[in-house]
């Protein structure tokens, strides 16, 4: 299971917002490429970002930033917000992006979706943010009348290494992962789940080793990285022995 520190871009920032309202913002580093890097130093093995004006405006947005973070760090990046045809994926991964996240795509274009997945095997995620059991598009901004599940099921077999599902409600607000959703998801499909939204402390992480969250295979951690309320290496520490005593039960 891995732990992805989350870095979310807003005109060139590295920021948080609270349950993806972009008027309920904070800035927690002006340099991302440096925040990139000190999560790499941390010993953080895969960094997730999001485009946050690329999500509202349907293309990428912030290519400056994600160019520097691209430079400066070596570990693996999973990138979504904006990607919504195969110019913009072929670009992504032509710069050293190794996987791309798509979203409101997987909701409007699902052949585009599975072509992607086919074309880049093992490099196109899809993303699925839920508010109220029903996904959210166009950087959340709207609602569709589909669940979760819905949409997942529509990629089985279709090559998507990835599905990152997070709980609009819980995002930014450090009220804890809502575990026995991205579970039930994880149990309905054979495609890897990674959790999203909400990650507070370090009970989140010691939960995610229990034996129900074992199928996850990983979780997204932000605003408590930033404010200290998570620490990096008591966190990877649990992660990285739960993974260990996992792997020893098999």
């Amino acid at each position: 299971m891995i732990l992805f520190p989350a870095i979310d871009l807003k005109d060139g920032l590295c920021v948080r917002l609270e349950q993806g309202d972009m008027s309920r913002v904070t800035v927690f580093n002006r340099d991302p490429a440096a925040q990139a890097h000190l999560f790499e130093i941390a010993g953080f093995e895969y960094l997730h970002m999001v485009d946050l004006d690329g999500a509202f405006a349907g293309k990428p947005m912030n290519a400056d930033a994600v160019d520097r973070i691209l430079e400066t760090i070596g570990i693996p990046i999973q990138l979504g917000g904006g990607i919504r045809d195969t110019a913009t994926v072929e670009a992504w991964l032509e710069k050293g992006v190794t996987r791309v996240i798509i979203g409101t795509a997987a909701v409007r274009d699902p052949p585009f979706v599975k072509q992607a997945a086919r074309d880049f095997p093992g490099r196109v995620a899809v993303g699925l943010d839920a508010r109220d059991g029903k996904v959210a598009v166009d950087g959340w901004a709207e609602t569709s009348d589909m669940s979760a599940l819905d949409i997942a099921r529509r990629f089985e077999d279709a090559g998507v290494a990835a599905i990152i599902y997070t709980d609009i409600s819980r995002d930014g607000l450090l009220t804890g992962l809502n575990l026995d959703a991205t579970i039930a998801l994880a149990d309905a499909v054979s495609i890897p789940v990674i959790a999203s939204g909400g990650l507070a402390s370090i009970d989140d992480i010691r939960k995610l080793t229990e034996p129900r969250a074992q199928k996850l295979a990983g979780a997204i951690a932000g605003r408590a990285l930033y404010d200290g309320r998570l620490d990096a290496a008591e966190a990877l520490g649990m992660m990285r022995s739960g993974r260990t005593a996992g792997e020893g039960g098999k």
